[in-house]
C-alpha cells in the first residue's frame, strides 16, 4: 500500500473516531438534560408525611407537684420580752388547747405591773379625797356659805380624779394582760412541730428568739394534723376540670406504694401572671397521723374530657395571619389550608376543638413555603418518627391506597 493511501486511511480513521466521540457526547448531553429536567420536576413536588386526627382520650389526666400543710398551723411568738425560764413541750409533743408550752421571766414587766398597782392605789386615794371634798363643798353651797363657782371647781376636781382612777385601772389591766403572756400556751389541740427556744434565751415582744445573726424566729409552731390541706398549682389550660367532686390521687415519698385520696375544697379564682397557674386546695383525712406538714406530694388528677375533641401532632400546626391552621391533602394530592380551633396544647400533641375531621389527611411538619393548591407527594415516615403507631398505620394505609 502506498504511503499516500495509508495517510488517507489513517486520517479517515481519526475523523471517524472524532465524529463518533462528538456524537456520543451530544447524545449523553441530551440524556443528561432529560434526567435533569425529570429530577427538577420531581424535586418541585415536596414529600410530606400525613397523619389523621385522633379522638382525644375520654379522660384528662395530669400529674403535678403539691405541698401538704396542716389543717391549722400557728407559729407562736412572744408578746412579753424576757428570758426563757423553762419550756415544757418538745418536738412531736401532742398538746391540748391551753397546755403550757413555756414560761418567761420578765423582770421589767413585773416592775411595770407593780408600778401600775401602786399608781392605782394613788388614784384611788386621790379620788377618795376628791369625793369627800366635793360633798362638803356641795353642802356649803346649799347654805350659801361658799360661792357657786367654788362648788363647780370642786365638782371638776372630783371628775378629774375619777378619770385618773379609771386610767390607772385600765393601765393595770393592760399590764396584767401582758403578765399573762409570760406563760406560752397552745392555741388549739395539735402537735408541736417546731421548738426554737432554750432555757435562758432572750425573747422579744412581738418576735421570737433573737439568734446570733440578729434575726428572730417563732418560739413554737403548733399544727392541727387531724386533716391536711393539699395545695397544687394547676396550669391555666386545665383549670376547667377543677370543680366540686374532683378527687385527686396523692403519693408522698415516704409512702410510695400507699396512695391517699384528696377531695377538692376550693380554688383561688385568679391566675398567677408569672406562672399562669391557679392555686387549688384539696383536703386529706389524716386521722392516723401518717402525713406530716410540709410533705412534698405527687398529685394525679383525672377528669372526664370534652367530647368531639381530636388530637393532632403539635408540629402540624401552621401559624398564619389568618389564625391557626393545618395543611390537608385531598385525594389528588393537592394542599388545602383549613382554619382550626385549638384547645389544650402540649409539646407533642394539641387538642383541636373544631375545623378537622377524622378522615382528614393532615401534613405533619409542613414545609415553611407550602402554599394553598400546591401538589405534594405522600411519604411514609420512618418507624417512631413524628408519629404514633396508630398514625403510622393510618399513613401506611393511605399510601397503600394511593399505590393501588
Amino acid at each position: 500500500m502506498s504511503p499516500a493511501l495509508k495517510r488517507k486511511l489513517l486520517l479517515g480513521l481519526v475523523l471517524g473516531l472524532i465524529t463518533a466521540d462528538v456524537g456520543y457526547l451530544l447524545v449523553q448531553r441530551a440524556r443528561n438534560t432529560v434526567h435533569i429536567a425529570a429530577d427538577a420536576a420531581y424535586a418541585s413536588i415536596p414529600d410530606v408525611a400525613v397523619t389523621h386526627p385522633q379522638p382525644a382520650p375520654p379522660t384528662l389526666s395530669m400529674t403535678l407537684p403539691g405541698t401538704i400543710n396542716a389543717w391549722y398551723e400557728a407559729p407562736i411568738y412572744a408578746q412579753a420580752s424576757g428570758y426563757v425560764k423553762m419550756w415544757y413541750k418538745d418536738y412531736g409533743a401532742a398538746v391540748k388547747a391551753g397546755d403550757v408550752l413555756a414560761e418567761i421571766n420578765t423582770p421589767k414587766l413585773d416592775a411595770e405591773y407593780a408600778q401600775a398597782q401602786a399608781d392605782l392605789k394613788v388614784a384611788q386615794a386621790k379620788y377618795g379625797l376628791a369625793a369627800v371634798t366635793v360633798n362638803r363643798w356641795r353642802s356649803m353651797g346649799q347654805s350659801q356659805a361658799v360661792s357657786g363657782q367654788s362648788v363647780s371647781v370642786q365638782n371638776a376636781n372630783e371628775q378629774s380624779a375619777r378619770a385618773e382612777l379609771e386610767a390607772a385601772q385600765h393601765k393595770l389591766d393592760q399590764v396584767d394582760a401582758m403578765e399573762r403572756f409570760k406563760t406560752i400556751v397552745a392555741p388549739f389541740d395539735g402537735v408541736v412541730i417546731s421548738r426554737n427556744i432554750n432555757v435562758g434565751d432572750y425573747v422579744g415582744a412581738g418576735s421570737g428568739n433573737m439568734n446570733a445573726n440578729g434575726t428572730s424566729s417563732e418560739l413554737f409552731t403548733v399544727a392541727d394534723t387531724h386533716a391536711m390541706r393539699l395545695f397544687v398549682s394547676v396550669p391555666e389550660t386545665f383549670s376547667s376540670i377543677l370543680k366540686p367532686g374532683l378527687v385527686a390521687r396523692v403519693t408522698v415519698p415516704q409512702f410510695p406504694n400507699a396512695p391517699f385520696s384528696a377531695n377538692f375544697l376550693t380554688i383561688a379564682k385568679g391566675f398567677d401572671p408569672n406562672t399562669r397557674t391557679v392555686v387549688t386546695e384539696f383536703t386529706i383525712d389524716n386521722q392516723d397521723q401518717k402525713l406530716w406538714p410540709g410533705s412534698f406530694a405527687s398529685v394525679s388528677l383525672t377528669a372526664p374530657a370534652e367530647k368531639g375533641v381530636y388530637t393532632i401532632p403539635t408540629g402540624a400546626l401552621v401559624f398564619q395571619e389568618h389564625g391557626m391552621q393545618v395543611a390537608t391533602v385531598d385525594e389528588n394530592h393537592v394542599v388545602h389550608m383549613h382554619n382550626i380551633t385549638v384547645g389544650r396544647m402540649s409539646d407533642a400533641y394539641t387538642e383541636v376543638d373544631g375545623g378537622v375531621l377524622p378522615t382528614d389527611q393532615i401534613i405533619n411538619n409542613p414545609p415553611a413555603d407550602l402554599m394553598e393548591g400546591q401538589s405534594v407527594r405522600l411519604a411514609t415516615p420512618a418507624q417512631g418518627y413524628l408519629s404514633t403507631p396508630s398514625s403510622q398505620n393510618s399513613g401506611a394505609n393511605t399510601n397503600e391506597e394511593d399505590d393501588e
